[in-house]
């Protein structure tokens, strides 16, 4: 414990921010239909909620780089806060947009300066304690600041100032109890391509579930609401089906490591694709079912992310745990950008249990290109599979932040690993 007590101050800050950051995504929701904004108008603005996050991932090495963490820190907080309270004095539908745009960016940067300072303060013997207490922090704090919504109403001036006041506060800790400012990292290294020809599987997989899941995080309160579910249930449906994912995500990926890690896939996907059906067809009024189903929703959809992951790490060399997943996080971010606007019009079209529809279709193309993928490649030798590991989709620093010990922090040998991936067949 006195190896982790000097990161308590980042953690509680980390734990703000989640939660802040959590409860900004439903509450901008079931705030706009409200205030009248269609479906497609709240989609798009987690589209442009996601395109500022995928540029703040690019852009914050950078200002890190010229004013140090807590500078940037500071900033971006500032920032994200001030757009908190906007949202509530300034209600149209094209301001929210540029202030949901700028939140991406601002939260984008927030986490991984966060995570940067972290990975500089663990070292290999506390590494996994801390990446254990950051996960059960990251769902503790986005499930619990749900329950803000119905404690204070989505329909008045409050919740935002809330809202502003979690992400003011997260600067307290960072400014009080952590006097090192580490040196800025080095810019996360990008290169798509080669990650594509490591495993296209794993890019697909991680774009397709950006596209599901941002539109489940951005449209289900919508979803709930129009079936008729209260203020409260709204809340308890969004945080059920992220408490399924956290529950269920470690035993699949126990199996993964075990069995074919594509057949896992294959049958997780199916699951995730089931339960969207489900929801199209069998939820109703009745809270239970409706918490039942998308429990059973997102113990399948949201480790889908961390098994194309693991796949992917698979046929990867040594040294490239870093370049793997911190690509990964932007193919998860391109799906990311374009899921809520895609789901947003199609329930415009056909009602609310289209999202789940839209879902439905998108798992089973996933489907059909992995039951391809399998028929036309081998399957990586068990002795050669490294172990599973949860991923959260905060920052492209996540990646240096859960490599294993042994892992280097960054790609090396890259021209040699270049030249040994002709040795192994993608996927």
């Amino acid at each position: 414990m006195s190896s982790i007590r000097p990161l308590i101050p980042l953690l509680i800050a980390a734990g703000i921010l989640l939660g802040g950051n959590g409860l900004q995504g439903t509450l901008i929701a079931m705030r706009g239909a409200e205030e009248g904004f269609s479906a497609s108008t709240i989609g798009f603005m987690g589209t442009a909620y996601f395109a500022g996050f995928l540029l703040g991932c690019i852009a914050i090495s950078r200002i890190m780089k010229a004013v140090g963490h807590v500078r940037a820190f500071a900033a971006l907080a500032a920032l994200a806060s001030a757009g908190s309270l906007l949202l509530v004095l300034v209600i149209d539908p094209v301001a929210w947009s540029i202030i949901r745009f700028v939140s991406g960016f601002c939260f984008a940067g927030l986490f991984t300066t966060m995570e940067s300072w972290l990975n500089s303060g663990v070292s290999n013997h506390n590494r996994a304690r801390v990446l254990a207490l950051y996960r059960v922090i990251d769902i503790g704090s986005v499930t619990g600041a749900q329950f803000l919504i119905p404690i204070f109403g989505a329909d008045g001036f409050s919740i935002f100032a809330i809202m502003s006041i979690m992400i003011t506060l997260s600067l307290v800790p960072v400014s009080l109890g952590d006097r090192s400012n580490p040196s800025p990292p080095e810019d996360v290294k990008l290169d798509l391509a080669r990650v594509w020809r490591i495993s296209p599987l794993g890019c697909i997989g991680c774009a397709a579930v950006g596209v599901t899941n941002s539109a489940f995080r951005t449209l289900s309160p919508v979803y709930a609401e129009q079936i008729g579910l209260s203020v409260a249930d709204v809340v308890i449906f969004v945080s059920v089906g992220i408490i399924g994912g956290a529950l269920i995500q470690y035993p699949l990926g126990h199996l993964s490591d075990r069995w074919d890690r594509r057949m896992v896939l294959m049958l997780t996907t199916t699951g995730a694709m089931l339960a969207a059906l489900a929801l199209v067809f069998l939820a109703g009024q009745a809270p239970l079912s409706n918490f039942v189903l998308v429990f059973f929703f997102g113990s399948f959809a949201m480790p889908l992310f961390s098994l194309s992951a693991a796949h992917a790490n698979d046929r990867a060399e040594k040294g490239e745990f870093v370049l793997v997943n911190a690509a990964l996080m932007l193919f998860y971010s391109f799906g990311a950008i374009g899921g809520p606007f895609a789901a947003a019009a199609v329930m415009q079209y056909f009602g609310p249990h289209a999202l789940f529809s839209f879902s439905a279709a998108v798992y089973a193309t996933f489907l059909l290109i992995t039951l391809h993928r399998m028929r036309v490649t081998t399957s990586v030798p068990a002795n050669r599979r490294r172990p599973f590991t949860a991923l959260l989709r905060t920052s492209t620093i996540f990646s240096r932040l859960a490599r294993r010990p042994g892992e280097p922090s960054k790609p090396n040998g890259g021209e040699q690993s270049s030249a040994k991936l002709d040795e192994r067949a993608p996927d």
